[in-house]
Order: structure tokens, then C-alpha cells, then sequence
């Protein structure tokens, strides 16, 4: 999607590792109505760092469609339609980002797995003191490697307290995750044991060749892992996105590697909603129901998180502990976390 795009592309392209220290559903629009007495906890795997500018666009969450656009012109970045809805998401007033979205992960008890540059992870930190997994990641490997970043990161996981590698967007450069030149960013994480957030699927929002000309679909094919994983067999890997909208091979590489994991987020709220669940109950009947785990790419607007949870919530064809999977278990046994409680039957 383009504006989660466009906004990524801008984290991704300011990431510096020199300040890495930062110390040890059913059919119908969900409701964004808190949850009553104390919610049970939730894990977002799928969050970014950074004080988003207040007065922003605001977005109506799971549009309709992607519009078509002509190359005469004018095109908008993102190819959202238009349409009204309820609930729509407001972004906050200027310089209450962080704050209000650290309001929302005490309200609903949410643990986030937060990516960026590691000043804006480390102030993200303070604002949510213990409710932060710290993630960080690698810039272009068009060049290839860069051994004074590989330095910096290993600093960053074994002295810094970043748990998780990523978000790895080589898909934005039209790179294949098992392209050699990113090959020693991921032997370094294996030889860690640090867990790998790469992209793969979704993004540009229907107008990737308008607002980012290097993307390419096919580098998003969860398949192009395969070579990648079968060097590093201890690697554990999560699919951001969940390969939207390669179900087949997704679920290809899910039988043949039970170290890879996905993440939902992005598509459960900027894709059709019908679609949205067909999407995650194919993975479930797919038998893999245990390798899903909840995430918003959380930006610009604090509710949008509630928002996502409810998508969850509402899915009429998950079980009550399958919901439970999705919002914790699953994040909580992959990143080696306490368990949660069973849900209340």
C-alpha cells in the first residue's frame, strides 16, 4: 500500500545503525469499542518506530477497491478508493503520536515488536516501558554488505538489546531475499539466533509503478525463500504480510519449512475485508493456523491498531483458541516468549 509504503520507504532509507545502543472476522466493519475489564494480552509483531506528523490524511481501513489510474495524469500515489465508512481512522494532533499509541498498547494490553531508527525505538522504549521488543535492520545491499553496518548490528543484538533483525524490505529494490548480496546480514542473524522480519507481498497500494519504480511483485513470492532457508536451517524467519496474495505458495513453503512464520499485518486492514479473511482462513485450512501471528504495520493513526485486533476478534471461523494464537500464542512460542493464559471458553 502506498502511503504505508511511501512512509516505510522513508524508515527504511533513515535507518542508521551508529546509535544502535539503546540498553538492554465476520464481513461487517468491526467496532473500535474498548474491550471490557482487563484484556488478555496481545502481541503486534508488525510495528513502526518514528513520531508521525499530526494532521495527516485520514484512511478508511479495508476500501472496497484499488482504482485504475491514467498515465497522463494526475495519478495519486495510492489507488485506495475513495469511499466514506465507519469507523474511519484520524492520525493524531500534531506531536501526540507516540503518546497516544502508547495509550492504545496500555489499553489493550498489546507488546509490540517496534522497528526503525534506534533513537526513535529507544524513545519509542520510554514512552511504553516494557511493553517494547526492539527490532532493527540493514539499508540497500544493491551495493552489497557493508561491513561497518554488519558491525553495527552485531553490536546492536548482542550488546544493544534488539531482539529481532528486520523489517528486511529487499522487495522495495526488487531484490530476492536469497540474493547473496543480502547473504551475510542473514548468516550473522542465524549465527545470533536473532528471528528475520522480511517483506514479501503487499505494497503500493495499486500504484507501485507510480510511487516506487524499483518494487516488483514477483520478488514478493514467498517461494524465493527456499534458497535462503536451505543455507540457513536454523534461521527463523517471519513473512511480513504473509506473501499477500501468493496463498498457494505460501502454503508450499510453510509445509516444507516449520521455521517460518507470518505476519498479518497491512493486509488486515488495507485490503477488502471479504478478502482479508479469505486470505487468513486459507492459511488456517491450510493447516498452518500456528504460524500466523498478529501484526498492524502500525503508523500515523493510534486506533488503528484497536481496529486490527477486532478483525481478529470477529473472524467467525476461528476457534476461541485459534484467536488466541493469532493475538499472542503463536508470536509469544516464535520470539520465545511467556506463554498467555488459555483463552475463557
Amino acid at each position: 500500500m502506498t502511503i504505508r509504503s511511501i512512509l516505510k520507504g522513508r524508515i527504511r532509507r533513515s535507518i542508521s545503525v551508529s546509535a544502535v545502543i539503546v540498553g538492554a472476522a465476520a464481513l461487517t466493519a468491526p467496532a473500535l469499542a474498548a474491550p471490557a475489564g482487563d484484556p488478555p494480552p496481545v502481541i503486534d509483531v508488525h510495528v513502526h518506530a518514528g513520531e508521525f506528523p499530526g494532521g495527516g490524511m485520514t484512511v478508511c481501513p479495508n476500501a472496497a477497491q484499488f482504482l485504475a489510474s491514467d498515465p497522463k495524469g494526475p495519478e495519486a500515489p495510492f489507488g485506495w478508493s475513495g469511499e466514506d465508512c465507519s469507523p474511519r481512522l484520524y492520525p493524531s494532533a500534531p506531536g501526540q503520536y507516540l503518546s497516544d499509541v502508547a495509550a492504545e498498547m496500555k489499553r489493550l494490553n498489546v507488546t509490540a515488536v517496534v522497528f526503525g531508527k534506534p533513537d526513535d525505538v529507544k524513545k519509542f522504549m520510554a514512552a511504553a516501558p516494557g511493553r517494547v521488543i526492539p527490532g532493527t535492520g540493514f539499508n540497500s545491499v544493491a551495493n552489497g554488505a557493508d561491513p561497518a553496518q554488519l558491525k553495527m548490528l552485531e553490536l546492536a543484538f548482542t550488546e544493544g538489546g534488539f531482539k529481532v533483525m528486520g523489517e528486511i524490505g529487499l522487495q522495495y529494490e526488487g531484490i530476492s531475499p536469497s540474493d547473496e548480496r543480502a547473504e551475510p546480514y542473514f548468516a550473522l542473524a542465524e549465527k545470533l539466533d536473532i528471528p528475520v522480519a522480511i517483506h514479501m507481498g503487499t505494497g503500493g497500494s495499486g500504484r507501485a509503478n507510480v510511487a516506487m519504480p524499483k518494487f516488483r511483485g514477483s520478488m514478493g513470492n514467498p517461494l524465493l525463500l527456499e534458497e535462503l532457508l536451505a543455507r540457513h536451517p536454523k534461521l527463523r524467519v517471519w513473512i511480513m504480510h504473509a506473501g499477500y496474495p501468493m496463498a498457494e505458495n505460501l502454503l508450499t513453503l510453510l509445509q516444507a519449512n516449520s521455521h517460518v512464520h507470518v505476519d498479518i499485518a497491512g493486509l488486515v486492514w488495507s485490503y477488502p475485508l471479504k478478502e482479508v479473511n479469505a486470505y487468513i482462513k486459507r492459511i488456517v485450512d491450510g493447516g498452518f493456523g500456528d504460524r500466523i501471528m498478529f501484526g498492524t504495520d502500525q503508523m500515523m493513526w493510534p486506533k488503528l491498531m484497536a481496529y486490527s485486533i477486532s478483525i481478529v476478534q470477529n473472524a467467525d471461523y476461528l476457534t476461541p483458541q485459534q484467536k488466541r494464537d493469532i493475538l499472542y500464542n503463536n508470536a509469544a512460542r516464535f520470539l520465545r516468549l511467556p506463554a498467555a493464559a488459555q483463552p475463557a471458553k
